[in-house]
């Protein structure tokens, strides 16, 4: 079997995860996969892998969870501390058929109570750490089994007991049913759980499929996506069929990045955009870690033209491009585009691309006053494809509050431009009066003052617009060059500056804007 045959087989029959790795296997078994820390499930296993010998392992993790007692049809929600084995556990739990529900590990302990208790007595596969900051919730009456990775203890299951269990037949999930459940970044509240099936996980990987038919050989591809998101999913799968080698990355240090990038030398890189960005003095170093990167790839969240331009700068490689995608856990990819080397820094940040190729996703901006979508008048952005995410579980009506027919309302607002290109200006609940884009102001403040390693615009306690900002290193901000950098943004309030530890944001890395403005709010006077 070689690559495309087994994503055309996808494409009829849906992306099961518990079988993909087999898949992958017959595709190229020799495919390495790195790895940067251990496996807490498989410690002696250690951080080099093939895809055959991934296969091998998820196989026997699926003979252990089935040997513990988890069967098809069931729940299995896996919560613990961050690593590779979360996606392994994921494939392990699918291939027994049952439906793995992927939570952050920074979700705190009342949020997975919540969700927990929204699915109703799941199982729950968990580490000792995780056990630990769970204490307060009453886990016995939650979950209907509790089962942790190694260790021992009371009234739980481990897995490590049932090493060497004897193997099961993977058991198929049908195609428009559950297969993998994912979770909303939770900005505005508990996190909603995003129901994917086999037939929208597949059909998601058509543009991307594209995109990666652009690289000519084999490269190493360094992944940096949380193990638990949705695209993490559609990531591995492009990667280990294009049988690319694959650096499988948990470390956001940027001197854990470099060294890692310097011995690995990536030709395709993905990373959140705030990663990403939290990487940009590397761009810096003498030993040039990005030097072999010809292709950067970000989705989740539009990402600032000074972070894309200086990694652009920063690469060897000819024709070196960074693809910015837009889309969402519900959604998928929508639109996307490339960026260039010569162009990438002075680009409208607003811009997040175009439809993609046929086949992908539609998308549309629809002005409630029935007017044309414009930057001063803009619209909600809508996405229609069969590829949209079943429901939200246990929330059936505020799925449906969200769907108009076959299209779906992102809680974006932005217009088309008479080229086709899609602004995406704002979150419609973090639109702030007077302020046409709040991202905006925020990518032009990035790109004036050097000094800036973060800008948010919030709501201030009169609905103004306050901008929060970090430096770097928490320097003391030069209130002289911030007022002359943003005379041509009068609606702007006096800036407030934090330390970056104290932004609170989601598992990818997104500031959380409200819970940043009721903080706002509530600090004391002469703390502002």
């Amino acid at each position: 079997m070689n690559g495309s045959v087994a994503y055309q087989s996808i494409q009829k029959r849906g992306l099961h995860i518990g079988l993909l790795p087999a898949m992958a296997a017959a595709v190229n078994g020799t495919t390495p996969i790195t790895l940067d820390h251990d496996l807490d499930v498989l410690p002696q296993v250690g951080r080099r892998l093939t895809v055959s010998r991934l296969a091998e392992l998820v196989d026997e993790l699926a003979a252990r969870l089935w040997a513990a007692g988890v069967r098809p049809d069931e729940h299995l929600v896996l919560h613990k501390k961050a690593n590779a084995d979360v996606w392994m556990l994921a494939c392990a739990a699918s291939r027994v058929g049952a439906v793995p529900v992927l939570l952050s590990p920074n979700l705190d302990a009342e949020t997975v109570g919540a969700l927990l208790e929204r699915i109703d007595k799941p199982r729950l596969l968990t580490d000792e750490h995780k056990l630990d900051a769970l204490a307060e919730l009453p886990l016995a009456e939650l979950a209907g089994q509790v089962i942790i990775v190694a260790g021992e203890r009371p009234q739980t299951v481990s897995l490590a007991t049932f090493a060497g269990s004897m193997r099961v037949k993977p058991v198929v999930r049908p195609l428009d049913e559950a297969a993998v459940i994912t979770h909303t970044s939770g900005t505005t509240g508990v996190p909603k759980l995003v129901v994917h099936t086999p037939r929208t996980q597949g059909l998601r990987l058509k543009p991307q499929w594209r995109l990666l038919s652009l690289m000519r050989k084999r490269e190493n591809v360094a992944i940096h996506i949380p193990f638990v998101h949705s695209r993490n999913v559609a990531a591995m799968t492009l990667a280990l069929l294009k049988e690319m080698p694959v650096l499988l990355m948990n470390e956001s240090d940027p001197g854990t990045v470099a060294q890692l990038f310097i011995e690995n030398r990536p030709g395709l890189v993905e990373a959140l955009p705030n990663s990403l960005m939290a990487w940009e003095d590397l761009t810096d170093d003498p030993r040039k870690p990005f030097a072999s990167v010809k292709y950067f790839s970000s989705t989740f969240d539009a990402i600032h033209p000074r972070t894309m331009g200086r990694l652009l700068t920063s690469s060897e490689r000819r024709g070196a491009l960074f693809f910015q995608i837009y889309g969402q856990s519900e959604v998928g990819p929508a639109v996307g585009r490339a960026y260039f080397r010569h162009s990438a820094h002075k680009a409208n940040g607003r811009c997040v691309g175009w439809p993609m190729p046929v086949g992908s996703a539609k998308v549309r901006v629809v002005n409630r006053q029935g007017q044309r979508p414009t930057k001063e008048n803009p619209g909600h952005i809508q996405v229609s494809w069969p590829a949209l995410a079943k429901t939200y579980f246990g929330e059936q009506e505020r799925y449906d509050s969200n769907r108009d027919g076959d299209w779906w309302a992102t809680g974006d607002v932005g217009y088309f431009t008479r080229f086709g290109c899609l602004h995406m200006l704002d979150r419609e609940v973090d639109m702030v009066p007077g302020v046409a884009s709040s991202l905006e102001v925020e990518d032009v403040m990035l790109d004036r003052l050097k000094e800036l390693s973060e800008l948010v615009v919030v709501h201030g306690s009169d609905s103004e617009a306050v901008p929060v900002l970090c430096t770097h290193d928490d320097q003391p901000l030069d209130l002289d060059r911030w007022r002359a950098a943003v005379a041509d943004f009068p609606k702007l309030a006096d800036p407030v500056q934090i330390p970056e530890a104290e932004l609170p944001r989601t598992g990818t890395l997104k500031v959380r804007r409200r819970s940043l403005a009721d903080r706002l709010q509530n600090r004391p006077t002469d703390q502002a």
